[in-house]
């Protein structure tokens, strides 16, 4: 990676495991045409320098029994992100965190049992969290992977 930079290659092999997580270096190999060793080495250095985070499941929430999400937008005190993102992370039912610029400060994705379950994580927990200001909540209706 000269200067931080993919190349087609890495890119290549980035939308493979994208598209497929649990293939094989031999298959990965072959879908980008390149030999075994050298897509072992590649996934070694990408993940080594922080490209390739983690590889994880796809989960369908719904059948997992998370019937109810939410995004979650918070408004902030200033100066709180940094101890507000830690005790954000303690919470099961926030499946994403994101600091963002505009209206707001902080989006979250909350996925729940239900939508009691929802309001308790809404009410209770980030309502009543020292630094949050303001909540709104965008119920979801319905999701759709686009990967």
């Amino acid at each position: 990676m000269a200067d931080g930079l993919l190349d087609e290659v890495d890119r290549r092999i980035l939308a493979e495991l994208t598209r497929d997580g649990r293939q094989s270096v031999t298959s990965l190999a072959e879908n980008v045409h390149i030999s075994r060793a050298h897509a072992y080495s590649r996934i070694s250095r990408l993940t080594e320098e922080g490209v390739l985070t983690k590889f994880t499941a796809l989960v369908d929430p719904v059948k997992a029994g998370l019937k109810s999400s939410a995004y979650v937008t918070l408004k902030v005190r200033q100066h709180s992100w940094r101890e507000l993102r830690e005790k954000l992370r303690e919470i099961p039912e926030i499946h994403h965190i994101a600091l963002v610029g505009g209206d707001f400060d902080v989006i979250l994705l909350v996925r729940a049992e239900d939508n009691l379950d929802l309001r308790r994580v809404i009410f209770d927990r980030l309502q009543s969290m020292p630094g949050v200001l303001d909540t709104q909540t965008f119920l979801v209706f319905e999701d759709l992977d686009t990967r």
